[in-house]
């Protein structure tokens, strides 16, 4: 049974629309914006991504002083701290090398599709079939490898 408010789907729902039609309307869903931004010809998508983090960065700041529960889960707000480790170089590496051949990210792919670049389904299937071998390998390696402690 879930303790979440009913309006919990509906705004993430709604937080979905919002996001995919400010990408849209930023032309950050056309691949060739963004391979423009990584070949330092046009910087709009800093822009972009700086509007991004700072009502981000805002909101993780100013929420937790506000209010002891988050409104629509109920849970208290805390932090969840990844080390920076070789994970997260190689896979920042990996993603990195990904999105500058495709000229797009997980979630500007999504919107592209949106604003009907079908071609990006090609994109899209790469990054599930990436996704489901790292996890596969993963669960592989796990199992054989000798029981470690430490944070994942």
């Amino acid at each position: 049974m879930s303790d979440r408010h009913p309006l919990f789907m509906p705004l993430v729902l709604v937080g979905g629309l919002i996001f995919g039609f400010g990408l849209a309307y930023s032309h950050m869903a056309r691949p060739e914006v963004v391979l423009n931004f990584l070949q330092f010809e046009d910087f709009g998508l800093l822009f972009v991504m700086f509007g991004g983090a700072a009502v981000t960065g805002l909101a993780f700041f100013t929420m937790p002083r506000l209010l002891d529960r988050a409104p629509l889960t109920g849970r208290g707000f805390e932090r969840r701290l990844k080390s920076f480790d070789r994970n997260v170089l190689i896979g920042g590496a990996i993603f990195g090398v990904g999105w500058g051949l495709s000229g797009i990210c997980p979630g500007a792919a999504y919107a592209s599709l949106g604003i009907g670049n079908i071609t990006i389904l090609w994109a899209l299937a790469g990054m599930f079939l990436g996704a489901y071998i790292q996890g596969y390998w993963r669960s592989r390696t796990t199992d054989t490898a000798p029981a470690t402690t430490g944070a994942d």
